[in-house]
């Protein structure tokens, strides 16, 4: 009788008995994880300030213990800063076409992420509290904006390596060049216009000047 033969004429609760029990754990669920941060959603649509935003408030409102919490988030600045991420627009996919093409990608995320944040009145204040609880915005600033400037950053770089940006130019200030007009409209000038294009138009303005130019050639005696 071959093995496969004994196999099947084995009761089913004996090969159950021979088989290693299932592992057993708390799988995260996407519904608590849900219910948490719809939590936090609630709490700052009814003005609670950030300050008196604590985990014990969070869990009573999402109806979860303490506990469901602080397996997910070591804090309540790392739970916020991922509240605030839910809340924007999506990192974009990059065309990696050319370097252009990438920075147009980036800056259009903030454009949208401005248009968002103006239609929220939730998250316009949000922001602006941020800015006054160090440690929030230390938690933003680190897992949100310093990854998306080192992106752009190595873009950057590449269009250097590749010939599409001159090598004399100093990355990290053309950065802020590049943003900061979007950051301008966005934020401190909560009406300015967010027009569609707007990206290319910033991207293509600030390239005009900084392509690399051909050295005239020597004129014939």
């Amino acid at each position: 009788m071959s093995p496969a033969d004994t196999r099947a004429d084995t009761p089913a609760d004996s090969r159950a008995a021979a088989e290693p029990p299932p592992t057993r754990g708390r799988p995260r669920s996407e519904a608590v994880e849900r219910a948490i941060v719809e939590g936090v959603m609630k709490l700052l649509e009814e003005g609670v300030p950030l300050a008196e935003l604590s985990i014990e408030r969070v869990a009573r409102t999402a109806g979860v213990g303490k506990a469901a919490i602080y397996r997910r988030w070591s804090g309540k600045e790392e739970l916020f800063v991922d509240v605030v991420r839910s809340a924007e627009p999506d990192d974009p996919e990059l065309p990696g076409t050319s370097m252009r093409d990438d920075l147009v990608a980036l800056l259009e995320q903030l454009r949208r992420r401005g248009l968002v944040s103006r239609s929220s009145a939730i998250l316009h204040n949000v922001y602006a509290q941020m800015k006054s609880s160090p440690k929030i915005w230390c938690a933003y600033h680190a897992t949100v904006i310093a990854p998306r400037h080192r992106l752009q950053v190595e873009i950057l770089r590449r269009g250097q390596r590749d010939g599409e940006l001159r090598a004399d130019v100093d990355v990290d200030l053309l950065h802020d060049i590049f943003v900061g007009p979007m950051l301008v409209r966005s934020v401190m000038h909560p009406d300015g216009d967010l027009h569609e294009g707007l990206s290319e138009q910033i991207v293509d303005m600030v390239l005009d000047g900084l392509r690399p130019v051909s050295s005239p050639s020597s004129p014939t005696s």
